[in-house]
């Protein structure tokens, strides 16, 4: 017999060795899957937009965002900006083209707290 021969002989023992001697595989079962995993949210908070007025009136104000000018939003008022914007529309209101800044919660489309100086009326 020739070394060749040998050494294939020993390899194929060898790899049918440590495969014999690898274990199967199964699904890991350590985990108790009857408790539930809880997981906490953080709560969201408030941010302010800076935007540019599309349109205004009583019930909503369309803006346009100054960093990103595709994304137009439609707020409703909150009780507190519902009383700033009575004594704004009371003076004439927002113009096209106002600078604003508007504080809302992500997600939803109620302006929590308007700022911002409206132009003169035309």
């Amino acid at each position: 017999m020739s070394y060749r021969v040998f050494g294939g002989w020993a390899a194929c023992v060898a790899l049918a060795a440590c495969l014999a001697s690898c274990p199967g595989a199964r699904a890991q079962s350590t985990a108790d899957t009857a408790t539930p995993i809880v997981v906490k949210e953080k709560p969201t908070r408030a941010v302010w937009m800076k935007a540019e007025v599309v349109h205004a009136d009583k019930h909503t104000i369309i803006v346009r965002e100054s960093d990103n000018a595709m994304m137009i939003h439609t707020f409703t008022y909150a009780e507190k900006a519902q009383n700033k914007m009575d004594q704004i529309l009371d003076n004439g209101g927002y113009q096209s083209g106002d600078k604003v800044r508007i504080r809302w919660m992500p997600g939803t489309s109620e302006a929590l707290d308007i700022k911002g100086r409206p132009s003169k009326p035309i």
